[in-house]
């Protein structure tokens, strides 16, 4: 076992440990995808310390932390069709792919910069979700309708054209807020008829969810 791979083993023993890794899948998902695939050269080092790392461009790749317990309240299961908004580094469409299916992952990103950076990571792991670059805060229509929506930045709102590209029963998964540095994780389910039921697990921060429906630059 290379010292990356012990370092991996070690990490998310430590998630299972303070109880952010529950599942089977999302521990199986951690294991699978190396997480120094996805981060610059100079904080590879960093790659399995619990914290967000800067990728550049102002945007961060999240804590495994915080990006298993999104992982865990998105109920993720083998051919859900997932929408990411904001695909950064492309880690966490890695780790979503390992537990759905990368034929069902589509990836949205609004930097080119930083959909260039994830585009090339993801290749170069050998995994093939599709990644488009866009505003997220529009959704993506041309693959919708979605089982899960799941964003990594922080919106002001749950935008209405998430939950207008929602399968009914699907879960978007956010943080919302109307501060910039402070956000609640929230679960919307929705229930026939166009309704939603909320659930909340707690503060987090994310990097600002920037456009139409988002947060102005």
């Amino acid at each position: 076992m290379s010292l990356n791979d012990e370092s991996r083993v070690n990490m998310v023993s430590y998630l299972e440990k303070i109880g952010y890794v529950k599942s089977e899948s999302v521990k199986n998902a951690f294991l699978k995808v190396d997480r120094s695939n996805f981060i610059p050269e100079h904080v590879k080092h960093e790659a399995y310390r619990d914290t967000p790392l800067s990728i550049g461009w102002g945007q961060t790749i999240s804590a495994p932390s915080m990006i298993a317990l999104m992982l865990e309240v998105s109920d993720l299961k083998n051919g859900l069709k997932t929408l990411e908004i904001g695909a950064g580094s492309g880690y966490n469409a890695a780790l979503i792919a390992e537990i759905c299916g990368e034929e069902n992952v589509i990836t949205i990103e609004r930097i080119p910069e930083v959909y260039q950076f994830g585009m090339e990571n993801l290749k170069r792991a050998e995994y093939r979700v599709r990644i488009v670059i866009g505003d997220g805060t529009k959704g993506f229509e041309e693959e919708a309708p979605y089982d899960r929506i799941i964003a990594t930045a922080a919106a002001p709102e749950i935008p209405q054209s998430w939950k207008d590209q929602l399968k009914e029963d699907g879960m978007i998964i956010a943080p919302v807020g109307k501060e910039r540095y402070y956000q609640e994780l929230t679960v919307l389910k929705k229930r026939k008829g166009g309704t939603f039921d909320t659930k909340k697990y707690g503060g987090c921060i994310f990097v600002p969810l920037v456009g139409e429906d988002g947060w102005k630059e």
